[in-house]
């Protein structure tokens, strides 16, 4: 055969080398972080996690009890919300997570996590055919520009986070919502705010340390 032949196959499988390394590059880089919704100044070194969905009825009444713990306890725990949407059962729980997390890109992740999970907006909007436009109404309430955050929203950075989260769980074996851990460890809580200030406290003698929460309790050191 020709010189020229086998110069126009070697081209050929150059082209097919160069398309396959640029499309697994580009598939590689499209997976997403994990979120790292966190707050809380964690001054006792104790962590509290919780896997949720925003359309999930359990996290929406888990939700002001969390609000408060995380409140009395803020200078002693961190606490972290990562995204765990129950799609197969909860319709607008993805979009519920891309809300939060596009206005998380805004700086107001905590802010629409909240509106997300108050009641009269979450009846309305987690049932809703189409809950974008209640998305808008929470964004534009919160100060955030609305095309901006609408770009968020639809934006494959957001989605890879989601999705990133959702393998963490995933690979925890993660069957409903929420779950929480603390310190790593799985734990079943009720929802009331003494139940959770038991296990906290029991976590932070653990860790061998005395601080003040901002409610003014004093948790006391492992003897």
């Amino acid at each position: 055969m020709s010189k020229g032949f086998w110069s126009i196959i070697v081209g050929i499988v150059l082209i097919f080398g160069l398309v396959f390394y640029f499309n697994h590059s580009s598939s590689s880089s499209s997976s997403g972080q994990p979120t790292h919704n966190v707050e809380g100044l964690d001054k006792a070194g104790v962590s509290l996690v919780e896997y949720g969905d925003y359309e999930c009825p359990f996290c929406q009444e888990y939700a002001p009890i969390v609000k408060q713990v995380v409140s009395d306890e803020f200078n002693n725990i961190s606490f972290q919300f990562v995204n765990f949407p129950l799609t197969s059962i909860h319709p607008n729980a993805f979009a519920g997570a891309r809300a939060a997390q596009a206005a998380g890109l805004m700086g107001k992740f905590w802010q629409m996590h909240d509106a997300l999970y108050t009641y009269a907006n979450w009846n309305v909007w987690s049932t809703s055919s189409n809950p974008i436009p209640y998305f808008q109404t929470y964004a534009k309430q919160l100060g955030l520009n609305v095309n901006t955050f609408m770009n968020y929203f639809n934006s494959s950075q957001v989605n890879n986070m989601i999705e990133a989260d959702m393998s963490k769980g995933n690979a925890l074996n993660i069957q409903g919502t929420p779950t929480f851990f603390l310190d790593g460890k799985q734990i079943q809580v009720s929802p009331q705010v003494s139940s959770f200030e038991t296990l906290i406290n029991a976590a932070i003698a653990a860790h061998g340390k005395v601080t003040k929460s901002t409610s003014g309790s004093t948790a006391q050191t492992a003897k």
